[in-house]
Order: C-alpha cells, then sequence, then structure tokens
C-alpha cells in the first residue's frame, strides 16, 4: 500500500539521510542518551538516533505509519514506538525519561509542542528540532522585531539558542512551500509557576499586537487597564509601550507587579 503525507497533519517527511549528521552535531548525541521524538513519519531519523543513543521514545499520530515505521525499526530494540497526540501525551511519564528532544516536528503544531515540551518534560534540557523558517526565526526573535512575540518571550527566559541551521526543502517528501530550518537550544531554568505566569500574559499582551499593552491586556481579559497603566509607570514605562517593544525581562517583571 502506498504511504502518503497527510496535509492536515501538517506532514513533510525526512527523506535525505546528508541532513542527519547535522542534527547529531547540534543534539550533542551521546551513547547514554534518552531522546524523546515526536513525528517519526518514516523513520529516517529515527534509526539514525537509534543507532547512537540509549533509547528513543517515539511518537507518532498517524497509525497508517505503524507498518513502515516497524519494518524500518526491525531489530532495534532501543526504540520505543507510541501512537497518539504528542500534545496529548507529553504529560505522561516515561521511563526512563528523556533528557533530549530530538524531532522534525509537524508544521502545524511545531510551535504548541516547543512550548508545552518545556513544561511537560522537565528532565529533557536540549531541544533540537526541525520546524518552518518562519517559526525558527520567532523562538529567539529580538524585540522590535516583526517575529517577536509570545513564543519568543518564554524561549528567552527559559532557555538560549546553541545552534541552527538552514534546510533546503529538497529534504523532505513532499517538498513544503516554505523554508525549514534546524535549531537547538539549551534549557537554562527549571518551568515554574512564574514562567506560567509569564506565558499568560505574553499570550494576553500578543493577542492584539498592533494595539497598546495597556488596551491588548484589557481586550484579553488579564487585567483592567489602570492596573495595568499602573505597573508600567512602576517600571518606568510610557503607558503607550506596545508589548513588542518590551524585551522578555520587562515582561517577567510586569507578570510580577500583576500578580
Amino acid at each position: 500500500m502506498s504511504i502518503r503525507p497527510k496535509r492536515a497533519l501538517g506532514q513533510h517527511w525526512l527523506v535525505d539521510e546528508n541532513i542527519l549528521e547535522g542534527i547529531g552535531r547540534l543534539a550533542e548525541l551521546d551513547a547514554e542518551d534518552v531522546v524523546l521524538e515526536i513525528g517519526p513519519g518514516l523513520g529516517v531519523l529515527t534509526t539514525y538516533l537509534a543507532d547512537r543513543v540509549r533509547l528513543v521514545h517515539a511518537i507518532e499520530v498517524d497509525r497508517t505509519l505503524e507498518g513502515t515505521l516497524r519494518e524500518r525499526l526491525a531489530g532495534r530494540e532501543n526504540v520505543e514506538l507510541v501512537f497518539g497526540d504528542a500534545l496529548a501525551l507529553l504529560p505522561a511519564g516515561f521511563e526512563p525519561l528523556p533528557g533530549k528532544l530530538v524531532a522534525n516536528l509537524p508544521y502545524n503544531v511545531a510551535t504548541p509542542i516547543v512550548v508545552e515540551s518545556l513544561a511537560a518534560v522537565p528532565t529533557a534540557d536540549l531541544w533540537c528540532v526541525m520546524v518552518q523558517r518562519e517559526v525558527a526565526d520567532r523562538l529567539f526573535a529580538s524585540p522590535g522585531t516583526k517575529d517577536y512575540g509570545a513564543v519568543s518571550v518564554v524561549l528567552q527566559l527559559a532557555a538560549e539558542r546553541t545552534g541552527f541551521h538552514p534546510v533546503a526543502r529538497t529534504c523532505f517528501r513532499p517538498p513544503p512551500n516554505v523554508d525549514s530550518a534546524l535549531v537547538a537550544f539549551r534549557r537554562m531554568r527549571a518551568w515554574d509557576t512564574e514562567l506560567e505566569s509569564v506565558r499568560r500574559l505574553a499570550q494576553a499582551a500578543f493577542a492584539h499586537r498592533r494595539k497598546t499593552l495597556v488596551n491588548s491586556l484589557e481586550l484579553a481579559g488579564f487585567a483592567d487597564r489602570e492596573r495595568v497603566a499602573s505597573a508600567l509607570a512602576d517600571l518606568g514605562l510610557d503607558p503607550g509601550v506596545r508589548a513588542e517593544e518590551l524585551e522578555p525581562r520587562a515582561l517577567r517583571r510586569l507578570s510580577e507587579l500583576l500578580a
């Protein structure tokens, strides 16, 4: 039976094995690593990982790929293949616990998986993910740029980027209509209630990014404008400031004041 990528699942399968060495380098793979892979697809990356690390937990949402994956992974006892929605499975326990997340992420869920995994996989300390180039640019974008947003704030407070590598469209089947990139980053702090509070504030702050921060937070139902204006004044900031003008540390401080 012919296996075809499903557009609804954001599937663009990695088929060019030449990119694998770049992934291995950015992921700093070690023989003792326990790796979480999301979206193994045809198993090209999975087999590469399995041959180099202690264990791979691979989560795939598309059950029609089970036969293809099991055939490709035959003889590799260090791969735990799980079928289901990664966003639903991430909070579940893995044994042993993964220390790295290495994946060619499905385009339609790449951003939520990156952010959710920071909280849901507390043992992970290094990520190496293939994502759309526009998502890659967004993760560590600078304040004042068009790519800077809620995910930029969260990532930059929780982690630091350790690697970046553009990837050609021809590395995938089918070739996507957008550019891709590998992004590697290392966790700098554990996920806690402070980061969760900043995430909620950032999502509300950028929900209406062309409006002032005061108006955006009120429209999102996060806090009334008078309270936000008072907190901004305490920070020495103009009440007409927009979220995109504030660096992550300033938004973290604002979150503390509004709490």
